[in-house]
C-alpha cells in the first residue's frame, strides 16, 4: 500500500442532517465533483489518480485505512473522510443503512488498485503527479 505523505482528515459531523442531494452540491461547490453514491469497497483498495473524500450520508461502518494492520476508526452519519491519493481503505463492517457520497478534487478521474494487483512504484508515480485541492470539502 503506498499511501502519502498527506495525512488524512476527518471531520465528525461536519455534513449531518444534509440530503445526499444537498451533500453534493456542497462537494461541488468546493471543488469535489465525479461524485457517486453507494458504500465502501470491502477489500483493501486505493486510487493513485485523484484524492477523494467520503460522506457518510446515512448510516456507520468501521474501516481500516493504510492497508493491513493499518488504523481503524469507526465513522456515522455527517463524517467527512478526505483521503489523499495512494491511501489504502476498506470497509470491516456496516450498518445496513449505510449510503456514502465520494467524490474526488477538482473532479478527477479514479483509478481502483488492490495490494498485489497493482505495480506500487508505477502507482507511487501516479500519486506524486495528483495535483493538491483548492479547497477542503469541508468549506
Amino acid at each position: 500500500m503506498p499511501n502519502n505523505v498527506l495525512p488524512v482528515h476527518l471531520s465528525r459531523a461536519a455534513l449531518r442532517g444534509r440530503t445526499p442531494a444537498q451533500i453534493e452540491q456542497h462537494l461541488a461547490e468546493c471543488g469535489w465533483t465525479n461524485a457517486w453514491r453507494n458504500g465502501i469497497y470491502r477489500f483493501h483498495h486505493y486510487h493513485s489518480t485523484a484524492h477523494e473524500v467520503l460522506v457518510i450520508a446515512c448510516g456507520q461502518a468501521h474501516l481500516t485505512l493504510g492497508g493491513e494492520g493499518g488504523s481503524r476508526m469507526q465513522v456515522g452519519e455527517g463524517d467527512v473522510l478526505l483521503l489523499p491519493a495512494g491511501t489504502g481503505h476498506r470497509n470491516d463492517g456496516s450498518s445496513a443503512d449505510l449510503l456514502v457520497i465520494g467524490a474526488y478534487a477538482g473532479g478527477r478521474e479514479w483509478d481502483l488498485c488492490r495490494p498485489g494487483g497493482t505495480d506500487v512504484e508505477e502507482a507511487r508515480q501516479r500519486i506524486a503527479r495528483v495535483p493538491g485541492w483548492d479547497r477542503g470539502p469541508v468549506g
